[in-house]
């Protein structure tokens, strides 16, 4: 069946999968557009590794229907299996073939070619993620990161509909994965590759993908571009998991005004409630030395490029400031406190 030019390359809906007790999956409804790469995000546990299993047929759904390219290949009506979906699988083990050298790994699942035609696609995707000329080694001569890349390359070489990728970065060094996971986004820019990238790391997945969709519990709280998601977050949960954040109790002073601890602030959208959460993300937090300022420095925490200032107000109210590196503050200094911009308010009650 041809896909129609409107349907994603993979749409779920209402799937839902349960251990036991345990509510895996709860009527999730996601799309990924076809040639976007979207991040999968949440903390360990959340259902996102199931719902990738799912999707790749390793796993059946206990209801909902899973379409790949507009053809359905899990719902009441039956399952297709895992070979027959069109999707790649990438996993943070690598998971190569330790007695074939490069090319007979990235060849594997080209075997319906002849050999001419296999030998052209395994040098064309080799060259396309930066390991043109190593089809004759053996994958325990090569570097976690060259691993990591044959298994991109192998995943990549029969053109799945969607690709797949479960925490492909977490077992390499914090420099080398983030080396690693641009390069990646790159190959995948180049492939016109469709990607469902499965990550804990809000940071990979805020800097790698176009769309971002962020799951607690088996359900999915929000799907948005990463500028959204962290600059107007649909619910508090995803408030406090995207990005820092400190949280102030707030009542509505206007439709778009609320007075906190810290004065009388604007905010993004008309308060909902007499009563609201107030969430203040550290870079619009400024601060001004002052003998007699309102606020108190607790804590210092540096980082090289910028730091990050806790400030305490006279009436107990805590919250961070991020700042340049320059050590102008100590502990016990007064301040003035000021934010800046309007920020984002959730309901209370």
């Amino acid at each position: 069946m041809s896909r129609p030019e409107s349907a994603p390359a993979l749409r779920c809906r209402g799937v839902s999968r349960r251990f036991g007790d345990v509510v895996a999956l709860d009527a999730v409804d996601l799309d990924v557009p076809a040639g976007s790469l979207t991040a999968l995000l949440g903390p360990s546990g959340c259902g996102k590794t199931t719902l990738l299993r799912v999707v790749a047929g390793l796993e059946r759904p206990d209801a909902g229907t899973v379409e790949l390219g507009g053809r359905t290949v899990d719902g009441p009506g039956g399952s297709l299996p895992p070979e027959e979906r069109g999707v790649g699988l990438v996993f943070q083990e690598h998971a190569l073939f330790p007695h074939l050298d490069v090319a007979g790994n990235v060849g594997f699942g080209l075997r319906h070619l002849d050999r001419t035609a296999r030998s052209a696609r395994v040098a064309e995707v080799l060259d396309l993620v930066g390991l043109a000329g190593t089809g004759d080694r053996s994958p325990t001569v090569l570097s976690g990161g060259q691993r990591q890349r044959v298994a991109l390359a192998r995943a990549l070489a029969p053109a799945p509909t969607l690709l797949l990728l479960d925490e492909p970065f977490s077992s390499l060094d914090a420099a080398l994965r983030v080396a690693l996971r641009d390069e990646v986004r790159t190959i995948l820019r180049a492939a016109a590759q469709t990607a469902l990238l499965v990550t804990h790391d809000q940071e990979e997945a805020l800097s790698v993908a176009d769309r971002v969709a962020v799951m607690f519990e088996g359900r999915l709280h929000q799907v948005a571009d990463p500028q959204t998601l962290y600059g107007a977050p649909a619910t508090p949960a995803v408030a406090a998991f995207i990005g820092d954040a400190d949280v102030l109790p707030g009542r509505r002073a206007g439709r778009y005004l609320v007075d906190t601890p810290l004065g009388r602030l604007a905010t993004t959208d008309a308060v909902a409630s007499e009563e609201v959460a107030v969430v203040v993300r550290p870079e619009a937090v400024r601060l001004r030395a002052r003998p007699d300022g309102p606020a108190t420095v607790r804590s210092l925490t540096y980082y090289g490029r910028d730091q990050l200032v806790g400030v305490e107000t006279a009436d107990g109210a805590r919250l961070r400031a991020r700042r340049g590196p320059e050590r102008d503050l100590a502990r016990g200094d007064r301040v003035d406190v000021a934010v800046e911009g309007p920020v984002v308010t959730f309901p209370t009650h």
